[in-house]
């Protein structure tokens, strides 16, 4: 080469950081993981321990626990998991999750070359999470009421077993006290006081909802009992004799609200 083409050389590189601004500086990297609070799983074994954190969150416990904190060497993680594959059925069922083993990248880099490939982007081998998208939500929207209230029009009443036969009596008003006196000292099966408000409503439940459903609701929602309305019918003599004897049972009416629904999207 020529000394004027050395010169010329020279002189270009001396010139090229004043044209860029300044000296040609690397722009550091981004890095989409905090490793500031991140733990290793706790426990005596130390497998367990590699394996229980790979489980929780793969890409970063090689990022934190390796790469960064060195809590964990890349040969005993290599020990630890690299028997472990989806394919074989090894999978690693840990109480933060499962691991299914290292993808080639990740041998690679472990193994320093040895296994698996290397050459490839601290992305492929960390296993950055992409950024999902969201999904989009369902949510079930009321688009029509009925509303029934107690002792409304083509409405079936709510009614109890009949009791046990009352005791005969030439009066007819007697043998009904008799029949409902036998009801309270032995109601039947379901309808014992402590027993009666769940027998009311699950029976109100059932009645309610086939109501809706025969009108082309969907569900049947505020259901309940009339309370304050419930009154005592009797059976027709069963003494077929010159004395009475009833059997009692109890009615009440219902209400609720009908409602029909449609899944939209939020």
């Amino acid at each position: 080469m020529s000394l004027r083409k050395v010169a010329g050389a020279i002189v270009l590189l001396l010139i090229l950081p004043a044209i860029g601004g300044g000296a040609i500086t690397l722009q550091a990297r981004s890095i989409p993981w905090d490793c500031a609070d991140w733990q290793a799983f706790a426990h005596a074994d130390r497998n367990t321990a590699i394996l229980e954190s790979l489980a929780e969150n793969r890409g970063k416990t090689l990022y934190c626990g390796i790469d960064q904190s060195d809590t964990f060497s890349k040969a005993e993680t290599w020990a630890a998991g690299k028997d472990r594959n989806e394919r074989d059925d090894t999978v690693y069922w840990g109480e933060r999750g499962s691991f299914r083993g290292f993808i080639a990248a990740q041998e690679g880099w472990l193994t320093e070359g040895e296994s698996g490939i290397t050459g490839q982007s601290i992305a492929t081998i960390f296993e950055f999470p992409r950024k999902e998208k969201k999904r989009r939500r369902w949510k079930t929207v009321v688009i029509d009421r009925l509303v029934v209230p107690y002792n409304a029009p083509d409405t079936t009443a709510l009614v109890t077993p009949q009791g046990p036969l009352g005791d005969a009596d030439p009066s007819s008003q007697q043998a009904i006290a008799n029949a409902r006196n036998a009801f309270d000292a032995n109601p039947p099966a379901g309808w014992a006081p402590a027993q009666a408000a769940a027998s009311w409503q699950a029976q109100a439940k059932t009645v309610a909802t086939a109501y809706c459903a025969a009108r082309g609701y969907d569900r049947a929602v505020k259901v309940s009992s009339d309370r304050e309305g419930e009154s005592w019918l009797n059976s027709l003599d069963r003494d077929g004799g010159s004395d009475y004897q009833y059997q009692a049972y109890k009615y009440r009416r219902w209400a609720a609200t009908c409602q029909k629904t449609e899944r939209r999207r939020r």
